[in-house]
């Protein structure tokens, strides 16, 4: 088995998870997946244009935001084991709000959404998959919403340490703070008091 094989199994891993994954559905999968590598600071999803790929994060963080008022607005971040992509706008074919960046060198593994939906349409054991995967991905959205809506910047601050408890550490405080809805100055502070 050559290395370029033995990288893409990782996102076998990821699907067996949630499924149970046939060989049919594992030699698919891996013949439509295609490694990748973005440089830290390159934009991978533009907003100005319609995002037909979705990224399996294998090493590297990414972040997705928006822009408003000329303002970067941090969504959310994507890290080793987790997609990145603009699901709206890959899911539809149609433009959607989010860029999606690198914050370090990162490599990942590449479908296209007609590929993806090729493997849904083939692969009824991927209902659950995009049922379960999705659960998870509702509740970090719940807990989200209810951080930024009902706790102050402390609250925010450790809530978002512990929702990104592996990486929180690699993003730069800038993202954070925009990540969060509060001002730079506001989480140094946040971050001294520790």
């Amino acid at each position: 088995m050559d290395t370029n094989t033995e990288v893409k199994k990782r996102i076998i891993g990821h699907f067996a998870q949630f499924i149970t994954v046939s060989n049919r559905l594992e030699a698919e999968l891996l013949n439509k997946v295609s490694l990748v590598h973005f440089a830290k600071g390159e934009l991978i999803i533009d907003a100005s244009k319609v995002s037909t790929k979705s990224y399996y994060i294998l090493n590297g963080l990414t972040r997705t935001y928006f822009m408003k008022d000329g303002k970067e607005i941090n969504e959310y971040f994507s890290s080793e084991n987790e997609w990145a992509n603009s699901p709206r706008s890959w899911r539809t074919g149609k433009l959607d709000i989010y860029y999606v960046s690198a914050i370090e060198d990162t490599s990942a593994l590449c479908i296209q959404a007609q590929d993806m939906a090729f493997l849904f349409d083939n692969f009824p054991e991927l209902d659950r998959y995009g049922r379960l995967s999705m659960a998870t991905l509702l509740d970090h959205l719940i807990e989200r919403i209810t951080s930024f809506r009902f706790t102050n910047a402390q609250e925010k601050y450790d809530h978002f340490k512990e929702s990104y408890a592996k990486v929180y550490h690699r993003i730069p405080l800038g993202m954070v703070a925009s990540y969060l809805g509060i001002a730079q100055e506001t989480l140094s502070r946040l971050r001294a008091k520790r």
